[in-house]
């Protein structure tokens, strides 16, 4: 698909699912300061939003903050432990709730996430908001359906540079 310069754009990276698609598919770190550059592509950025979960012990405030250098407003929520031990930390509404909220100042929404639960989303930004989709995502971990509901889908396994050494 066509990228124009005066295109506006807000990029939307759901951290969680990039770091454990690359942790889990090449035993790597995601190189975010990549993924935004490749998402901006030369268009104009209005805004770029890292979604990241904290935990107790805090180890995360150093990624955090490198996240917060490389030009991403950091937005973050509490990993909830539940009774039983059971483990939750995802920011799938709140991704959405921004996305819908941001559409009516954008062109182009880029969602950096291989999470099909954002199927729904995407349409609804195309066909209610008329704004341009794309995704960005390791293939072997992106639902079919979402990369199917795309106006483009960037694959980044195809090239090593989204992945730290």
């Amino acid at each position: 698909m066509a990228k124009f310069s005066q295109q506006r754009v807000g990029v939307l990276v759901d951290v969680q699912n990039m770091y454990y698609s690359g942790r889990v598919l090449f035993g790597k770190k995601v190189n975010f300061k990549e993924i935004l550059k490749e998402a901006v592509s030369g268009r104009q950025l209005i805004r770029a939003i890292a979604y990241c979960i904290s935990t107790e012990e805090g180890l995360e405030e150093k990624f955090f903050t490198s996240l917060g250098n490389l030009g991403y407003e950091v937005k973050t929520k509490d990993l909830q432990i539940f009774k039983g031990g059971m483990k939750k930390g995802d920011w799938d509404v709140g991704i959405a709730i921004d996305a819908i909220k941001l559409a009516n100042n954008l062109d182009v929404i880029i969602l950096v996430s291989g999470d099909g639960d954002y199927e729904q989303l995407v349409k609804y930004l195309q066909f209610n908001k008329g704004v341009r989709v794309e995704i960005m995502a390791f293939q072997e971990s992106c639902s079919h359906m979402l990369i199917d509901s795309a106006d483009d889908f960037i694959n980044l396994s195809k090239s090593k540079k989204f992945l730290l050494k």
